[in-house]
């Protein structure tokens, strides 16, 4: 049986994965409406968890260190009650195997190795080496969405991923490059990067102690 997350654990857990949201982000990230949002986030910042910041006219969330231990408390009671521990493992391996491909896919389409530099900015102006690239995305997202549902259908939380990640490819093929891997959008790499860094809190693992951590 699906396993669905509290709004308390959803709203703290997405401000750590998003790394900084404002409120609009969490409750469409989450689902959780508004309101419930516009009132966990400030009794959120009264116990310490989250800190606001507003800048250039736009403000969010980030996560304090007692946050993110108030978090790995919360995920580990979560994990231990649905039993997802080894279907959470399980799609962290599965996982591991598909990240190398997609920093390769990225780094693809950031760079353009010619004979006199290897690290050459990709200028776009080869088609064929482009649509090779998101072929290899398209490919990924497939696997993704496999990996995606199966972890829905024990914590509910982790639905989404796929759509996120197919959205931002339907983008990148209509001629925006930056949904590939730019920053600031939830690009194709950013969604990726964020279902690592949730498999890894639920798991209760750091980043880098993995070996497809990138």
């Amino acid at each position: 049986m699906t396993h669905t997350s509290s709004p308390d654990l959803l709203v703290l857990h997405a401000v750590r994965v998003s790394g900084f949201a404002d409120d609009t982000a969490v409750s469409r990230r989450t689902g959780v409406d508004p309101d419930t949002v516009g009132e966990l986030l400030p009794d959120f910042e009264a116990y310490g968890w989250v800190t606001h910041a507003a800048f250039g006219g736009t403000g969010g969330w980030s996560l304090t260190e007692r946050g993110r231990d108030e978090d790995t408390r919360k995920l580990a009671r979560e994990l231990a009650e649905a039993g997802a521990q080894d279907a959470v493992e399980q799609a962290h391996k599965a996982f591991e195997t598909l990240n190398g491909r997609l920093v390769r896919a990225c780094t693809d389409w950031q760079l353009r190795p010619t004979e006199g530099n290897r690290l050459a900015p990709n200028d776009h102006g080869d088609p064929a080496w482009d649509a090779q690239v998101l072929k290899e995305l398209t490919s990924l997202g497939e696997e993704l969405t496999k990996l995606v549902h199966g972890l829905a259908g024990t914590l509910a939380r982790f639905g989404g991923y796929d759509e996120r990640f197919a959205a931002a490819l339907t983008r990148a093929r209509a001629g925006e490059g930056q949904w590939v891997a730019g920053v600031g959008v939830p690009s194709c790499h950013a969604v990726w990067m964020e279902l690592h860094e949730d498999l890894l809190s639920t798991l209760g693992l750091t980043r880098g102690a993995d070996q497809g951590s990138r």
